[in-house]
């Protein structure tokens, strides 16, 4: 038997969660414990989503994660990031590289962390798929479908991690193209 990386005597920390953000979603289950999961909270998380969009940044894309996490056991089933740029795909945002990472599951009974607040597709996608609950960690340099997803029935919570909100603000003074073709595509660009 494996023993796991991370057990109940493992300090939650963004070292931590950075080495979590960046491990294959399939090899959680054996090097993350249970006791280390349910230590996890929502701010967490949120970090791991954050330390995820800055994986894209890094990578030359838009800094956008996202995390979903099974609300009874407290697992992450899916995580993802914004390709747009990496991998030219004009609609794989955090928040639908995380759905895609999750497969076929029921995610009525998840909840979607996502670093900044969803774009249309995203937001559309998350109450078509049944989501119930959705933490947003930015809503200072975007918003405005928060409403829209509580009109679907959502709870959306605003948990504002500091580094994602700056991490955002930055890119979208250093790449304001990027940012508006991530929001508009390339058309707006013109």
């Amino acid at each position: 038997m494996i023993q796991s990386l991370f057990d109940q005597d493992t300090e939650v920390n963004d070292t931590t969660l950075n080495i979590i953000a960046h491990m294959p979603t399939t090899s959680l289950h054996t090097l993350v414990s249970d006791d280390f999961c349910t230590k996890l909270s929502d701010a967490d998380f949120m970090r791991i989503a954050v330390l995820l969009a800055k994986k894209s940044y890094d990578e030359g894309g838009c800094p956008i994660g996202a995390v979903i996490v099974n609300n009874e056991s407290n697992k992450i089933v899916g995580k993802g990031h914004n390709t747009l740029v990496q991998e030219s795909h004009p609609y794989n945002h955090g928040e639908t590289s995380a759905i895609r990472d999750a497969g076929r599951i029921d995610f009525s009974k998840t909840t979607l962390y996502t670093s900044l607040s969803p774009c249309d597709v995203c937001a559309t996608l998350l109450y078509m798929r049944g989501f119930k609950r959705v933490v947003v960690g930015d809503v200072t340099n975007a918003n405005g479908n928060e409403s829209l997803l509580e009109e679907k029935g959502l709870q959306v919570d605003i948990l504002e991690d500091q580094l994602g909100v700056r991490q955002y603000g930055e890119f979208r003074l250093q790449k304001p193209e990027q940012d508006l073709e991530d929001w508009q595509g390339i058309a707006a660009l013109k």
